[in-house]
């Protein structure tokens, strides 16, 4: 605790700034490959703390990196800054209430708002204690944009971004706070585009070929998949395109987006490989034509056991939040929004905590058992980093416990104290794990040869392959 005792005035002289950053984010609410106004505020608050700025990483406008230091290990930081489309809300408001503090229709209802500020905050924290400890270290903070359904740090990994990184640390706003040791599936997302033959549904239908048929024989046929894939497989779709708004005319184009999760990357390949089949199938079953259109992907999640326990000592060291009545109540009534379901699904897998209570927040530490093999069955790009570079993550409580991620009630607690309290708190242990790894370099090495081991002596392949192009370049 000596180092975050020493840090204490520097946490309390630039949290207002940090809090005032995040909740700005919040409010720019920007969607994947779209986060410019959200990008430059970091750039700019970084590069007044004496940053070097790296801008348009891996051809992305919205990527960036920021480096402070010219020797010793890279240790990174990765922020995100991006919101959810279809989710703006009133700030505080404890009914689903549209937002009259921003524009459009996202909201920030994974907390990326949070997380890319915290990340930042423990970037310049890190910078302050190397500068008074005079220890060596290059400190680096990866602005990574489009991580919701937009895997940017696989396409920034695919550039070699991450190669020679010694260490990644990041985060995740949660309603508990925990070491981030689950599993994570890994994906692909494409988009099937149907091509048929208008014409008029009642005079002339024989003549029309109809697309929109294709998109639902398609889904009737991955329905019928879905018996005989991997049970820790899923698969999800959305209707972009129906094809029109009249129902007398036979639809000429239909367009469906199809995301593949499964538990390893080449799992993953082989059912988007079986999606396809029955893409084909549809299209011929209705005499189309189909065009298949990878979007993204990201890999499965590599655990690094040497990280996980440094950071889990780190928050063992912090203690619990420190949090006052105004605090508890807020998170009291929000919870009263929740049902029981949503209750359930995050009491479970910390029932030997709770012991049959559902606090209003969690303030504690869930125990980190390295033996555990959880499944969380979400997916995120963090996952191939992991497999560049020794990475770890931590869940941290900042919102009513049992809060869901993608939420209405997410967006409305997103500037909350707790919120806040949760950001800074995220921060610290960043920060405390970061300084933990530079004053012990045998543990990057530990962490590196557990990577190796972890990897069974294969390199690193992006699951994009190198000829699909960046979303925002294609036409």
């Amino acid at each position: 605790m000596t180092v975050m005792n020493a840090l204490q005035d520097f946490f309390t002289r630039e949290t207002p700034r940090m809090t005032a950053l995040a909740d700005k984010i919040w409010s720019l609410a920007e969607l994947r490959y779209a986060e410019a106004s959200s990008a430059q505020l970091h750039i700019d608050a970084l590069a007044s703390a004496g940053f070097r700025i790296t801008r348009n990483v891996a051809g992305i406008p919205t990527a960036f990196m920021a480096e402070w230091g010219d020797a010793g290990p890279a240790v990174a930081f990765l922020g995100e800054y991006d919101a959810l489309s279809g989710l703006n809300q009133q700030s505080g408001a404890l009914v689903c209430t549209p937002s009259v503090d921003s524009p459009g229709l996202a909201g920030h209802g994974c907390g990326h708002h949070l997380l890319g500020t915290s990340a930042h905050f423990a970037a310049i924290a890190l910078q302050a204690h190397l500068q008074a400890s005079g220890q060596k270290a290059r400190v680096r903070y990866y602005g990574c944009p489009a991580e919701e359904g937009g895997s940017g740090k696989t396409f920034m990994a695919r550039a070699g971004v991450f190669d020679d990184v010694d260490a990644a640390l990041t985060w995740h706003p949660a309603s508990f706070t925990a070491v981030f040791s689950q599993n994570t599936l890994a994906n692909i997302q494409a988009k099937f585009v149907f091509h048929g033959k208008a014409s008029h549904a009642a005079h002339s239908p024989h003549l029309g070929r109809s697309a929109l048929d294709a998109v639902e024989l398609m889904n009737v046929g991955v329905n019928y998949l879905r018996e005989h894939m991997p049970s820790d497989a899923r698969v999800h779709y959305a209707v972009t395109d129906s094809g029109g708004m009249s129902p007398n005319v036979v639809q000429a184009r239909a367009e469906s987006l199809y995301l593949i999760r499964a538990a390893r990357n080449h799992e993953a390949a082989e059912l988007y490989e079986r999606v396809k089949n029955i893409a084909r199938g549809a299209a011929l079953m209705t005499d189309c034509k189909v065009d298949i259109v990878f979007d993204k992907a990201c890999s499965n999640l590599l655990q690094n056991t040497t990280l996980n326990q440094v950071l889990y000592a780190q928050m063992q060291a912090l203690g619990k939040l420190q949090l006052d009545e105004r605090q508890q109540k807020l998170a009291g009534d929000f919870q009263a929004t929740l049902d029981q379901n949503d209750l359930d699904s995050v009491s479970r897998p910390l029932a030997s905590v709770l012991r049959g209570k559902v606090p209003a927040v969690f303030e504690g530490i869930a125990p980190y058992n390295p033996d555990a093999q959880e499944t969380m069955f979400g997916s995120t790009d963090v996952a191939d980093v992991s497999w560049i570079t020794p990475t770890v993550q931590a869940w941290v409580a900042c919102y009513a416990f049992g809060t869901p991620l993608h939420s209405w009630q997410m967006v409305s607690q997103g500037q909350s104290a707790l919120a806040h309290t949760g950001m800074v708190r995220a921060a610290q242990i960043l920060t405390a794990t970061a300084v933990e790894l530079i004053q012990n370099p045998q543990l990057i090495a530990a962490a590196k040869a557990e990577l190796l081991q972890r990897r069974q002596g294969k390199p690193y392949e992006c699951p994009i392959p190198a000829d699909v192009p960046l979303p925002f370049l294609r036409k």
